[in-house]
């Protein structure tokens, strides 16, 4: 298959979808604010997994849409968030200047509330599916995105900034923060495409892996990338003074561990045949980024 295709038919189709979608304008300059990180380009990861998984299980990942750009509003929010000086204090975000510094705090915290609210509105819209289907998906990504995933993962981060916590404290707080977005997308494209129960479950154990292998990606980044490379800063982590996969294992060692990871998320797709190729592209393209 044509993977840079594939990719980039759906990157324009889900782009296009939020610029049409964003229009709508409501009554205020949050609009602006809104948009200036939504449609800031980006590699568009979370909606065309799901879409991608959807075709892994026989559907067409086209017609869902609504559903998967409600997933990346989401996401856009959690990095508005995660910029704020409260949180992570950064000032360059995929090549450009973070929300609040562009629109100030307040305004940066209200427009990551107004995607995340907008988001389930937006997911809501989509069509084609049945009620019952549509609700289990948007409560999976409800959950997801919460206490029980990657705001509790944002919690436990800035809880351990200054301390050098454990592996398996590491992995839970990225199966939150950084993982369980992926879990929504791989899980919600399942429903959408009809999974059985046993496609359900290594889909899912397919998306904790991807998520834990783009967290160890990211830290190795963090420390040999460059900001022009990233888009923003390096060594974030540890000015931060965060424990990473790096601090913890060793650069050699957690790109040993990143191997392993992606090697065994691939096995997981195995039942899947050809249907699944472009997830075990997408799989190899985002633990092989330079960016």
């Amino acid at each position: 298959m044509d993977f840079k295709k594939y990719y980039e038919d759906r990157q324009k189709l889900v782009n296009t979808f939020l610029e049409k979608r964003t229009s709508r304008k409501g009554i205020s300059k949050v609009d602006e604010a809104m948009e200036y990180s939504l449609l800031a380009g980006g590699k568009r990861i979370r909606p065309i997994i799901l879409m991608a998984t959807v075709d892994a299980v026989g559907g067409n990942g086209y017609d869902y849409l609504s559903l998967a750009c409600g997933i990346e509003m989401i996401h856009t929010y959690s990095l508005i968030h995660d910029d704020l000086p409260c949180m992570d204090d950064d000032d360059y975000r995929r090549g450009r200047l973070t929300n609040h510094k562009v629109y100030g705090e307040a305004m940066a915290l209200l427009a990551g509330d107004a995607l995340l609210t907008l988001a389930f509105e937006v997911m809501l819209e989509q069509k084609n599916v049945a009620p019952t289907v549509l609700i289990d998906s948007v409560r999976e990504v409800a959950m997801c995105a919460g206490n029980f995933g990657m705001v509790g993962g944002q919690v436990l981060d800035l809880e351990s900034e200054g301390k050098t916590i454990t592996p398996d404290e590491l992995r839970t707080l990225h199966a939150g923060k950084t993982g369980a977005l992926f879990i929504a997308s791989v899980r919600c494209g399942a429903y959408m495409g009809g999974a059985s129960d046993d496609q359900l479950l290594a889909l899912t154990k397919y998306a904790d892996l991807l998520g834990l292998a783009f967290q160890i990606t990211d830290d190795i980044l963090d420390v040999t990338g460059t900001t022009e490379e990233l888009g923003k800063p390096v060594h974030s982590d540890e000015k931060n003074d965060k424990s990473t996969y790096v601090s913890l294992y060793t650069l050699e060692g957690a790109e040993k561990l990143a191997e392993k990871t992606v090697a065994e998320a691939l096995e997981c797709l195995d039942m899947f045949g050809e249907k699944a190729e472009p997830l075990r592209e997408i799989t190899k393209m985002l633990t092989t980024r330079k960016k």
